[in-house]
């Protein structure tokens, strides 16, 4: 039987079993219930009515979080010259193509995100069995393939996120930082929400959102009532 820690079960006593937070009082109990030796990140996971089983029922998106997330995202981009050059300037932490190839097949993984232009994928595509478990094999359907590398890197450094649902339906994003006040945190959160919502697919049939849940990189989790989103 899993042990918990003291601080985890003191936390547990406090909480009502089934008590359902609306959006705001949920926010307030989530950086209540942060009470870790860092900056937690605030998390949302919604559990969605699709069978991801089916190719025209996966979610899958990006959305640019207006207040960013807090954190200071690590973006390789794979490019050739003059593209390298474009990317570092427009905030890039690595840019380039064989030497960062290299790096990868040798164990390196100090990145959070890798873009590429399209004219390089023959040098990354067998990077994709090291890449592709880790979430980080770029791919033109979230805009992490492209030309306009210096629109990616900026979109990336500013808040741009991606999501995708898995294999049991449930889609989970880091929204921000505990340490956001509480109304940054929650237009985020509609944000993602709004966007979730707008990648319903259309064979998707009955309850959308199952179930809608915050908690802290440390603390528990809050069940959410999804009409609270409406208001």
């Amino acid at each position: 039987m899993r042990k918990r820690s003291k601080r985890y079960v003191a936390m547990a006593k406090n909480e009502e079993k089934g008590e359902v937070f609306d959006l705001t009082s949920a926010v307030a109990q989530v950086e209540k219930n942060a009470v870790a030796k860092f900056d937690e990140s605030f998390e949302i996971t919604m559990r969605l009515g699709v069978d991801p089983k089916k190719a025209d029922q996966m979610v899958r998106g990006t959305v640019s979080l207006p207040n960013g997330t807090g954190k200071d995202v690590r973006v390789l981009v794979f490019a050739r010259s003059p593209k390298d050059k474009e990317a570092l300037d427009a905030g890039a932490d690595y840019a380039g193509l064989e030497e960062y190839a290299d790096k990868i097949k040798g164990g390196w993984s100090d990145i959070d995100v890798v873009v590429a232009t399209p004219d390089v994928m023959g040098v990354v595509g067998p990077l994709g069995r090291i890449l592709g478990p880790r979430g980080l094999m770029p791919n033109p359907k979230v805009g992490t393939v492209t030309f306009d590398v210096a629109k990616a890197v900026t979109e990336l450094k500013a808040g741009k996120i991606e999501y995708r649902v898995d294999k049991d339906g449930n889609i989970a994003g880091a929204v921000g930082k505990c340490s956001f006040t509480p109304d940054k945190l929650e237009e985020n959160i509609r944000v993602f929400y709004a966007s979730i919502i707008a990648s319903k697919p259309s064979t998707a049939k009955g309850q959308y959102v199952k179930s809608i849940h915050f908690s802290s990189t440390m603390g528990l989790g809050v069940a959410v009532s999804e009409s609270s989103f409406k208001n």
